[in-house]
């Protein structure tokens, strides 16, 4: 008689959570309260960078990873926004420059540019070239004053700007979208749009996600739409409607091979998680629901392993799921849980992770006062 094996493989089905120690935390930062479904945290190997409460406009921190403890009220900031700032990300090319994304209906590029540094062609007929006036260096060890003028200030929206995206192959392109539902895509060094994406999309956009080559991108939207978009046509390639039922925001992000990783919410406000193959929309290749509450779920993909880590606003949890090819495709693999719901999230690029401990991922849990880092290990013998 053969005995079914009911237990599916897979070498991350035990990856834990473990916290840092105390004194491994950052102390005392007053997290930004913006009601805006943003991480609030961007991370590299070099800075964690967090948007902060401020008066009198936006401001966010940038920190050395290794200035851990409490964080001092006079720690010099990035304050150069007018009003709150909304969302931030690190150069995938370059550890020091970040921009962020504002109230004030501006993007704003700054820290830390290399002199030489140069875009890289991405359509035919551009040359691209950082101007020598905008150029800046700022100290290995992080800010020692306030930073409040940007080498690169970008004006094209009319409303608040709440989403920033960099190229992931691409020297110096940025995307950004606002809520005047406008998708702009830029080259960072000369300031210049490359693309006016409009109308494509009629409310506003609640994420933006760039597939792994960077030839599209895919958007999630308020009128309940999935979108997959071709900057360089300025066309939809392909679009699901009512991807999820529910009003609340939901998420989308491109997976290694193609296919779309989303979550939101349905009908009856409860929270699911959703996986599409773009070459047919018309039913999910899997579709999961998890619970009632209300907070906006936040993906994070890992395309080595092939797991997705998804955090609630809110929550205290971080559930995390393995995408394979066979049926029911989504398996979920685990939870880490702690006591104190996370008003933010960053996430560590894996060239910033310690692999000879097994480390696969790495958090940065933002609570009302501090930032955390949560540690996934996959346990070895």
């Amino acid at each position: 008689m053969s005995f079914r094996k009911v237990v599916r493989q897979s070498k991350f089905r035990h990856v834990f959570g473990q916290p840092v120690k105390t004194e491994q935390c950052y102390d005392d930062i007053r997290v930004s309260r913006v009601t805006w479904d943003s991480t609030f945290c961007a991370v590299n190997p070099s800075f964690v960078a967090i948007i902060v409460e401020a008066s009198g406009g936006g401001a966010f921190l940038v920190l050395p990873l290794h200035k851990t403890g409490r964080i001092d009220k006079s720690y010099p900031t990035v304050c150069g926004h007018t009003g709150p700032v909304l969302d931030i990300e690190w150069c995938p090319h370059n550890d020091h420059v970040i921009a962020s994304g504002s109230e004030d209906c501006t993007v704003m590029v700054r820290v830390g540019w290399q002199r030489g540094d140069s875009a890289v062609p991405w359509h035919r007929g551009h040359l691209l070239t950082v101007p020598s006036a905008q150029v800046w260096q700022v100290p290995e060890g992080g800010l020692v004053q306030p930073l409040t003028e940007p080498v690169v200030v970008l004006e094209g929206h009319s409303k608040r700007v709440g989403i920033i995206a960099w190229h992931p192959s691409t020297r110096n392109v940025l995307l950004s979208a606002g809520c005047d539902n406008v998708v702009l895509i830029w080259n960072v060094g000369t300031a210049e749009e490359l693309y006016r994406l409009e109308g494509l999309h009629p409310d506003l956009i609640y994420s933006v996600s760039w597939s792994r080559d960077g030839s599209r991108f895919c958007t999630a939207c308020k009128d309940k739409s999935v979108r997959v978009i071709d900057p360089r046509r300025g066309t939809v390639v392909v679009e699901k409607e009512r991807a999820h039922e529910g009003a609340r925001p939901m998420r989308a992000i491109f997976l290694a091979d193609g296919k779309i990783f989303t979550t939101g919410f349905s009908r009856m406000s409860e929270r699911q998680l959703a996986l599409w193959d773009t070459e047919n929309l018309e039913e999910p290749m899997g579709l999961q629901e998890l619970d009632s509450s209300n907070g906006a779920l936040l993906p994070f993909y890992d395309p080595d392993t092939n797991v997705v880590y998804v955090c609630g606003k809110g929550d205290s949890s971080i559930r995390y799921f393995e995408i394979t090819e066979e049926p029911p495709y989504i398996h979920f693999l685990n939870t880490f849980t702690s006591k104190e719901p996370q008003r933010g999230m960053g996430w560590m690029p894996k060239r910033g992770l310690d692999v000879s401990k097994c480390e696969i991922a790495r958090f940065y849990k933002l609570h009302e006062r501090k930032c955390e880092p949560i540690i996934m290990t996959v346990p070895r013998k």
